[in-house]
């Protein structure tokens, strides 16, 4: 199944009112999905799925039992798509995500190394307590999420389509963990945090299912419905007054910028790069989708915006010790900067 983004220009293809109500329904029937699935935590599944039609990668952080595991599980056996677990773990190789060459003899006993596929041969990889492996195992991942390959020994092999990291660390434990780089964030179309759920929620939890156990999902689509919703999402229209806000929105983001609010002045080293800008516009496409409209707007890139740019974001010490995370710049940024290249006169805004 071919479903890379399209070769066509990025505003080409409008959708017609009947295209945009038939993906929205696909879309929904696996959000309804993952909802069922994961009780409480519907702004978390929105995320997520809108990543997934992004086709982008997510990192979930979260403390241990909030569900995030199946989460991932729920979305792989949602859309019907191969799933894979990788358990990372200090003694963890790159060999044991990539796979490797492995002597073997065949029936007339010639002997030749033979390459046998790691578990990153497949659509859906869930990289759990990523932060726990060393920095160069966890290296063994970045060209497979940027490029969808891997090289070993010289020789390169295409991973699956479509193909997912879904990663997830714990924000608590420290010792024995290895922060991820910036290059390897970067990689991460969205960074969600999973919060605790309520008590109403835990009571539901207790009362309909037996030890926590979810319900046994299937898939909900066909392959040709998610290529088909693929492609939708490819043909939602950016309007120019959307990517140039998106522009001044990542601009804004770097402290020398003359759009950097005093909060980015004051705690952020480093700002987004043209990344930032493209995985929030990507997933401002699928937003839009999931919303029923055919193009992309302000209110799209606000919703997202949070969770693509804020682990872009590099923070120096002092935010640390004022308590100022990602998340708080991204919000200083939002509110400062103009929807539009330039406001509207005070008047005509006040008649709005």
């Amino acid at each position: 199944m071919n479903t890379s983004p399209s070769d066509a220009g990025p505003n080409q293809g409008l959708l017609s009112p009947e295209e945009v109500e038939k993906a929205k329904s696909i879309a929904l029937r696996l959000l309804d999905g993952l909802d069922s699935a994961i009780l409480g935590q519907r702004e978390l599944t929105r995320l997520v799925l809108t990543g997934c039609l992004a086709r982008g990668h997510v990192l979930l952080e979260g403390l241990p039992g909030l569900g995030k595991t199946e989460l991932v599980k729920a979305l792989a056996s949602l859309l019907g798509l191969q799933f894979r677990r990788l358990q990372f773990t200090p003694d963890l190789l790159p060999g044991d995500i990539t796979g490797g060459h492995v002597l073997e003899t065949d029936e007339r006993g010639n002997r030749k190394l033979v390459f046998h596929e790691g578990p990153v041969f497949a659509n859906v990889v869930l990289a759990d307590e990523i932060n726990r492996a060393s920095p160069k195992t966890q290296s063994a991942l970045l060209e497979a999420m940027q490029e969808r390959r891997v090289t070993v020994l010289g020789e390169t092999r295409a991973l699956p389509q479509p193909f997912y990291v879904l990663a997830t660390q714990n924000p608590i434990e420290l010792e024995g963990t290895y922060p991820l780089p910036e290059a390897q964030l970067d990689r991460f179309l969205f960074k969600l945090e999973v919060r605790r759920i309520d008590r109403a929620t835990t009571q539901s939890i207790l009362t309909q299912r037996r030890a926590g156990k979810p319900p046994e999902l299937t898939a909900v689509l066909s392959e040709r419905e998610l290529s088909d919703l693929f492609r939708a999402v490819d043909s939602v229209y950016l309007p120019a007054a959307v990517a140039a806000y998106i522009a001044r929105v990542v601009d804004a983001s770097h402290p020398a910028s003359e759009l950097a609010a005093e909060r980015v002045r004051s705690y952020v080293k480093f700002g987004g790069s043209p990344r930032a800008a493209i995985a929030i516009a990507e997933a401002g496409r699928a937003h839009a989708l999931l919303a029923g409209k055919p193009n992309v707007g302000f209110d799209d890139v606000r919703a997202v915006a949070p969770s693509a740019l804020a682990h872009r974001v590099v923070l120096d010490y002092r935010a640390r010790l004022d308590g100022v995370s990602g998340r708080d710049v991204v919000a200083s940024i939002l509110e400062s900067v103009n929807e539009l290249e330039e406001a509207l006169p005070k008047s005509v805004a006040a008649a709005h």
